[in-house]
């Protein structure tokens, strides 16, 4: 069973009986229909639709689990304290949790409140996050990069950059990340809008090459113009976060499209839904 001990990952903690109400009504995921056992993304976003804060959300034995950027723990219990007001909520970080992952075990793994599967992939991987100390260690982070790539499962600061990302660009609508029928939540107005109208521009797209990819970061160009920018990279595969308008018109009239000065494919993630606009106009 290939697992990864990860680094730079911190656990915030938030418990009390208004918890639930008190995150459903600020962040982007459906906590109503997240079950025990379950794990799925979520956002903090800014009144702009922007992504402040990327999260994994889960339920523990008191309350809810969001593991998130060690970097950004401290930043994101100040933000939602801020929204605290009188609410019966206690936020707090674990310093002593430890995430890790596994996949590909074929009998499963008994989900416990420190064992949860991931949903962002497809049932049949046994994608599971661990956070008991101890229970995984192992060190297979290119086998955790190349498995996120091929499900294009975008992750931030690699292949985006808080801030400066809507949930649709990201493929958030894609993977139970952003809920449209929940109701109010900080930046709902304009993601909803986006999805009504169909307006998303940038996607995240699985990349591939015959020759191995430049490093994380570098430009992706098509006619001479820049498109979009290479995320995570696993040899000749990678992530990129690109307009995918640009992309069908390179498509259409047969232009090459570039990370750095490599030749690259990109391909809508397997699972995902949505589609290359018809014409490059339409995006």
């Amino acid at each position: 069973m290939p697992s990864v001990l990860l680094n730079g990952r911190a656990v915030l903690n938030v418990t009390g009986e208004e918890a639930e109400t008190f995150l459903q009504n600020l962040i982007t995921t459906d906590l109503d229909n997240l079950h025990r056992g379950k794990l799925r993304p979520g956002a903090l976003l800014s009144p702009q639709g922007k992504i402040m804060f990327e999260f994994l959300v889960s339920r523990s034995v008191d309350g809810l689990r969001l593991d998130i950027l060690q970097s950004a723990a401290d930043d994101f219990a100040k933000r939602l304290s801020l929204y605290k007001l009188r609410a019966k909520v206690q936020i707090s970080i674990d310093s002593e949790s430890l995430a890790a992952v596994s996949w590909g075990n074929e009998s499963g793994i008994s989900e416990s409140d420190s064992t949860v599967q991931d949903e962002r992939f497809p049932d049949g991987l046994n994608v599971f996050r661990h956070y008991a100390a101890g229970s995984v260690n192992g060190d297979d982070v290119d086998g955790w990069t190349r498995l996120r790539i091929a499900h294009g499962v975008a992750e931030a600061p690699d292949d985006y950059t808080l801030g400066d990302a809507f949930p649709h660009d990201v493929n958030f609508d894609q993977i139970n990340g952003v809920s449209f029928k929940k109701g109010c939540f900080i930046g709902q107005e304009v993601v909803s809008r986006m999805q009504h109208r169909g307006t998303a521009r940038r996607r995240i797209l699985i990349v591939d090459s015959e020759t191995s990819l430049p490093a994380t970061g570098a430009p992706i160009t098509a006619n001479q113009r820049e498109i979009g920018t290479l995320g995570s990279v696993a040899g000749r595969s990678g992530l990129a976060l690109v307009r995918i308008d640009r992309v069908k018109d390179a498509m259409d009239s047969g232009a090459p499209v570039l990370a750095g000065d490599i030749p690259i494919q990109l391909a809508i993630p397997p699972e995902h839904r949505f589609t290359f606009p018809v014409t490059a106009q339409e995006g």
